[in-house]
Order: C-alpha cells, then structure tokens, then sequence
C-alpha cells in the first residue's frame, strides 16, 4: 500500500482538520510551523503561512496544536519549519519540546544534511542533487526520503514533472528506505502516476488550498488522492 502524506499548516483548527484527513485516508501528517521568509513554499503556503503568523501562530503555539493534534489522530506527525526557528527557539530545546509534544520525525527544508547532523530528521533531496549529496541524504535521513519534483517551490501544477523518474532512479540505487515524492502533487492522477515511481507522495498546497475551505473540502481531496494512489497498487 502505498503511502499519502498531508501537509496542514499549523493552525488552531488544524487538530479537526487533521483527523478528517485520517479519517479519509492520509498516512501521515506534515504539520508547518510558518516562517516569515519560507524558501521552498510557493504561493499557497506562503499565504498559509503569512495568515498563521498574524493569528499568532509562533513556535509555542504551534507546538501546542501539535500536541493537540497527536491527541487525535495516531499516524506519524512532522512538523516543518526552517533553519531560522531553530536558530531562534534552540536546536535541541526544539527537537526535544517537538517529540515530546507527539512529533514522529522532522522536516527542515533548507538544512543540508551534513549541517547540524544530530538533528534526526527526514532529508530532501531534488532533481539538481548531486550523487554525493543524494547519498548523504539517504544515510542521514529518519525513515524516508523525500523526492522534490522539481526545482523550485511548492505549488500545484498541470502534470507530474518529467524530472521525477530519473531522481527516484538515482535514489532507488543509493537505499532501500521508502522514496515519497513531493511538490505539485494535486490531484488523484498525479498520485496514481508519481506511486508507479515512489512508495507514496507528500501533498502540500492542494491540501492547504481544501483545508482553507473546511474538513470536508480537505476530506474530498484526500478520498481523491487515496482512490489515485490505491488505484496503482
């Protein structure tokens, strides 16, 4: 069974919106701490994120939605946030506040993988990755790869980017451990098409875009998503 990833942005709604994205078939839940200056988000979640940080959304509360959400749903959570939130909350004091609020593992789009390696997190790698870097990612990341699609930002696209056969190639050969892939993944061929490549897919601003209109919006997305991916198995 291949497996459905699900970003939400952190919000005080957010908990309710998760369990309706479990509920409807999501595996995982991607939770992100906004940042005033997200590199790898595109337009979608860059709004999320500047509406999450005018109501208030800062590390603390985050944390606590967090917490709340583990306290409905089981599936792994990873929350993710940038370099400059650890910077400012502290490495370890953030790792730990993190995990011991429910987190399964984190995401730091913009850390290499070599930079601050103690940090036990899930590593990224793109279609301009060299090998060494490829390899790297793939020894040092927490359970998964995550397979950027494309070179740019986040954000729903036509169709899946040609570029993400070759990379999960180039991965495949360098680990054994599930390859999911992300960025412009929206609708329910595109998961069909990206699960005949990787072992599931990560679904970001389509979701936030859905959850934007209430659980069943997002609710409907995922039941698209899961009938793609479901499909191809």
């Amino acid at each position: 069974m291949k497996t459905l990833v699900v970003y939400l942005m952190a919000m005080p709604d957010t908990p309710a919106l998760a369990e309706a994205a479990v509920e409807a078939g999501a595996d995982m839940i991607e939770l992100g701490f906004p940042f005033s200056d997200p590199l790898a988000d595109g337009p979608l979640i860059r709004r999320a994120g500047e509406r999450a940080l005018a109501a208030g959304m800062r590390t603390a509360r985050c944390l606590e939605v967090l917490a709340e959400t583990r306290a409905r749903v089981d599936v792994p959570l990873m929350p993710m946030t940038y370099a400059s939130i650890f910077d400012a909350y502290g490495w370890a004091e953030l790792e730990r506040d993190a995990r011991a609020a429910g987190a399964t593992s984190l995401i730091v789009p913009d850390l290499p993988a070599d930079v601050h390696p103690e940090l036990r997190r899930v590593q990224l790698v793109a279609p301009t990755s060299t090998e060494e870097r490829l390899r790297l990612a793939a020894d040092a990341t927490d359970g998964w790869l995550y397979l950027v699609t494309v070179t740019g930002t986040t954000g729903a696209r036509a169709e899946l980017a040609p570029t993400l056969a070759p990379l999960a190639s180039r991965a495949r050969a360098v680990t054994d451990l599930p390859l999911y892939a992300g960025f412009g993944i929206s609708r329910g061929e595109h998961a069909r098409a990206a699960a005949e490549l990787t072992d599931g897919v990560v679904v970001g601003s389509a979701a936030v875009e859905a959850a934007e209109q209430g659980a069943a919006a997002l609710a409907a997305l995922v039941t698209e998503l899961r009938a793609g991916l479901d499909d191809e198995t």
